[in-house]
């Protein structure tokens, strides 16, 4: 017949061993070996972990990505949000900080970037722009 662990009488909770009527330890002793011992345990199922997960990552990685991807897209984008950071700081404006050099860099880009949009547009904004010329001629 096995005995009960004892239980504090105004809580109900078990009591640690330590505490135990009969339990033939002295107080404190055997947990810090214990805990140890775990932690040493716990350390290397870990890093065995993480090299078996590695090696898996390097031989079928990709492929699972794009299995996962196709079979449960749901699952997919709840992985992606799990790894992105729950902080993120967005600077939408930073022409405040921009030198003016900077600033002259961005404008020259931008009129590059958007030339043959407005090519297109016409000069009086009604769409027909370099369609209409080509039309013509």
């Amino acid at each position: 017949m096995t005995t009960r662990p004892a239980k504090d009488p105004k809580t109900g909770r078990f009591l640690p061993r330590s505490e135990r009527a009969g339990a033939g330890v002295a107080e404190g002793a055997g947990a810090v070996p214990r805990s140890r011992a775990r932690k040493a345990v716990r350390n290397k199922l870990g890093e065995l972990f993480l090299e078996d997960m590695l090696s898996a990552w390097e031989a079928r990685g990709a492929a699972a990505i794009h299995a996962l991807i196709e079979k449960n897209p749901n699952d997919f984008l709840k992985t992606i949000a799990a790894l992105m950071p729950k902080d993120v700081t967005i600077h939408a404006n930073q022409i405040g900080e921009m030198t003016d050099e900077q600033l002259i860099k961005r404008i020259q880009k931008l009129d590059q970037t958007i030339r043959p949009f407005l090519a297109s547009q016409g000069t009086d904004g009604t769409g027909d722009g370099d369609r209409a010329a080509a039309a013509d001629e």
